[in-house]
């Protein structure tokens, strides 16, 4: 049952919930944070209907029993898709956010999406991200309402996890495979393999699809320390700042020159018959392609 399905009776009765993510390591393509949940009294049933940790299991079944549990009426399901970009951005931004308060804050979401649709959530099992009691506590806090068990490998250890599981490994396979490249340059191809920094198949993906100037396609987490050893030969992104900076920072002239550094572009050389300005400041770059800079659109 997806979410746009009116809520069932059963749904006012006492009710379970597993929570579960996919896809945490690779450094290509989205977080899926996954959960299922169903009446405290179908707990026995669901025990009996074979979901287990879907890392335990091969595509084809996974595939089977995401079929299988979306048209059982007893069971509710929702996903929360973390996109690359939104992972990047957040963990490079000024003020960061790690991967582990991302996981939480998604965790959290699909608590509070489940409760305002009516659910009657009485006890949440969740797959850890990082200190097991700490996590229970913040959830407690969050939702004083709900008892919350929090446990490593919960997704082995418990049919609701175990279901969650698959949900969002499902729905991030699903999403990989039907990825579509934003960007347009020639012989770009979709050979990425599994997505995770050890995969052959990821690294060579990587190594073709780099870029001197803009990095990676919109596909790859820039964030992930994997991309940094790529990012060797780029070359070194710095640009005019017309107005003056927040901290009241400028230089003489009223410009200040900024440095594109979070994606490991600092303290390379600069290969200079690329980012050699001119008395402007422009950089060859943009001269050579007549870019120009638009106040007005």
């Amino acid at each position: 049952m997806g979410l746009e399905v009116p809520l069932p009776k059963w749904a006012s009765d006492p009710c379970i919930m597993g929570i579960d993510e996919a896809g945490r390591g690779p450094v290509l393509g989205p977080m899926v944070y996954g959960c299922l949940y169903c009446a405290l009294s179908y707990q026995k049933t669901l025990s009996s209907l074979n979901f287990a940790d879907s890392k335990t299991l091969k595509e084809e079944k996974r595939e089977e029993l995401f079929e299988n549990l979306k048209a059982d009426e007893s069971i509710g399901w929702a996903v929360d898709v973390i996109d690359p970009r939104e992972l990047s951005a957040k963990m490079l931004q000024k003020n960061k956010i790690n991967l582990n308060e991302i996981s939480h804050n998604s965790a959290m979401g699909l608590v509070s999406r489940v409760l305002n649709m009516g659910v009657l959530l009485t006890e949440v099992f969740v797959d850890t991200v990082g200190d097991p009691e700490k996590y229970r506590i913040r959830l407690s806090e969050r939702f004083p309402s709900i008892k919350f068990v929090v446990a490593k490998k919960a997704d082995s250890l418990y049919p609701v996890v175990s279901g969650a599981s698959i949900v969002a490994k499902v729905t991030r396979d699903r999403a990989l495979r039907d990825w579509v490249l934003d960007e347009t340059a020639e012989n770009m191809h979709r050979n990425f393999g599994s997505g995770y920094p050890g995969d052959p198949e990821t690294k060579s993906w990587l190594e073709d699809h780099q870029h001197s100037v803009f990095g990676f396609p919109t596909l790859v987490r820039f964030s992930w320390g994997t991309c940094t050893p790529y990012f060797k030969n780029n070359v070194e992104v710095l640009w005019e700042s017309d107005k003056t900076d927040e901290d009241g920072s400028s230089t003489r002239s009223g410009k200040r020159q900024l440095k594109l550094s979070n994606v490991g572009f600092t303290g390379l050389k600069r290969k200079s018959e690329e980012i050699e300005s001119s008395g402007k400041g422009r950089c060859k770059f943009f001269q050579a392609r007549k870019l120009e800079q638009l106040s007005h659109f």
